[in-house]
This record gives C-alpha cells, structure tokens and sequence, in this order.
C-alpha cells in the first residue's frame, strides 16, 4: 500500500512541475517583453537604414563636389543641395529625416531642447569612447529615432578650427554663406549634430 502512495507522489509532483513547466513558456508577459524587444530591434534597424543612407546620398555628392572642385565649391553645394537632397530621401523612406545641430551652421538644422539633450547624451558616450547606440522615443501613432553625427578629417575642412584646418578663403565664403555660423571648432571624433528621425507607425 505504502508502494502505491509513493508512485502517486511521485506522479502528482511530476505533473505539477509539468504544468508549471508550460505555463512558463506560454506566460503571457514573457511573449509581450519578446515581442517588445523584437519590435526595438526592427525601429533600430529602420532608423539605422535610413539615417545611413541619406548619409551616403550627401556623402556621395559631396565627395563628389570636393574631388571634381575643391572645398569652396562642396561648400556652395551643401549651402543650395543639402537640404533638398535629405528631403528627397524623405520621400523614398517615407519618414521625417533631419539633421540638426546645438552648433547649427543653418538656423534650419537648429536642434530643439529634446535634440538638445540626446545630442549631450551621445557627447557623453563618445567621451568615453563606447559605442553610441541609437534612442528611440514612441508615442501613439509615431516613432521617434535619434542617432549621432560624428566628424571625420574630411569634416574638419568646413568644421574644424579656423585657420588650422579651414583655410581662410573658406572661412570667409563661410561668413558670407552664413552669417551667423555655429558650426566650427570641432576636432575628429566628436559629436556634431544628429539624425532626428520620426517613422509613422
């Protein structure tokens, strides 16, 4: 008799650790965090994917303005083609991409208080030299996408220090072309602005 209480024991603490078993795999708030995290990963991506590439769409022209003309004439270019040429992409990812600055060089890439502080936020971990990762803001019906412009040597032609690394003739097409310019003083590896993107849900 003992034999038979012991085997139905053992059964009913098998069968409990069973049902326990699969009820943790299908826990409903452990599907919600997966499929949280998942959705993050996909906004990371697509905010990468676009901010990457209307990067390489101004970078493109712009090497190609600098390599066929000089540095006056990418100047005058980014002055008239930079900003239709990231509305354009606008179009092709169906998003709001800009670019803004807390330097701004023109008062349409001006950053707002927000773009202000993740622009701070990104400074901080370049400072320490990690890897900056994207942040990503949601409200009901869009998604907001914020990732860091950094400067490079080539930058620092147009953004790097007067009379260092921008030659004085530059300097002065740069006063003329905006006159109210920010945007100098930079070394390599710092951070210049960001892309501030909104992608509708």
């Amino acid at each position: 008799m003992k034999k038979i209480w012991l085997f139905i024991l053992i059964g009913l603490l098998f069968s409990c650790k069973n049902e326990t078993s699969i009820k943790k795999s299908v826990s409903p708030k452990e599907t919600e965090t997966s499929s949280v995290k998942q959705e993050q990963k996909d906004y990371n991506k697509t905010g990468l994917e676009i901010a990457f590439g209307t990067k390489k769409q101004l970078g493109k022209n712009l090497i190609s303005q600098l390599n066929k003309k000089g540095t006056l004439d990418a100047l005058t270019f980014c002055n008239v083609k930079a900003i239709p040429l990231t509305d354009s992409m606008q179009t092709v990812y169906q998003a709001k991409i800009k670019r803004v600055s807390d330097k701004n060089r023109n008062p349409n890439n001006k950053a707002n208080n927000d773009e202000v502080t993740y622009i701070n936020q990104f400074k901080e971990v370049i400072k320490k030299g990690e890897k900056p990762q994207p942040i990503i803001k949601k409200t009901q019906d869009s998604v907001y996408f914020y990732y860091p412009i950094v400067t490079n040597g080539m930058c620092l032609q147009c953004h790097g220090k007067p009379n260092k690394n921008i030659k004085p003739e530059t300097l002065k097409l740069l006063s003329n072309l905006y006159p109210n310019d920010k945007a100098t003083g930079y070394d390599e590896n710092q951070v210049r602005g960001i892309w501030s993107i909104q992608i509708k849900k």
